[in-house]
């Protein structure tokens, strides 16, 4: 059995949820998660601009049996689409691989945190697509 390293951050260059934060400011926030939980910090992958681009994330995914964790900048990188969120989030689970979101101090660690973290995500775009579209506007469909 092989002894896995530590965690991996997870930094973008596009805006997430309600903007964007300077790189250099995303590596500082998701190393000061890491110092703050114990966790031994690996140098973060960046995330290509285009939108919709999780082409790093699931490269992290097939070192997930070697690391102990993917801290994100942010929870709300995870991708959109709560069927591919899911599945995905499942995946680096399923490796024994957590998940945190550094700007929210949220942890994905079992089922049940990942039920709750996008209960949250869903409830989120639900608020956002209603603020623009108005009260009779579409409703989240998750897929």
């Amino acid at each position: 059995m092989s002894r896995r390293k530590g965690y991996r951050g997870y930094i973008g260059s596009r805006a997430y949820h309600r903007g964007s934060a300077a790189q250099h400011i995303q590596n500082l926030v998701v190393r000061d998660y890491c110092q703050r939980n114990g966790f031994t910090y690996l140098l973060s992958a960046t995330e290509y601009a285009m939108p919709g681009s999780y082409i790093i994330l699931h490269e992290i995914l097939r070192e997930a049996g070697d690391i102990d964790g993917v801290v994100l900048y942010s929870i709300f990188m995870l991708p959109a689409r709560q069927r591919r969120r899911l599945e995905l989030c499942r995946r680096f689970l399923e490796n024994g691989t957590s998940l945190h979101g550094a700007s929210e101090n949220l942890s994905i660690t079992c089922e049940d945190d990942l039920c709750k973290v996008d209960e949250m995500l869903v409830l989120n775009q639900y608020v956002t697509d209603s603020a623009r579209h108005g009260p009779s506007g579409s409703v989240y469909d998750g897929g």
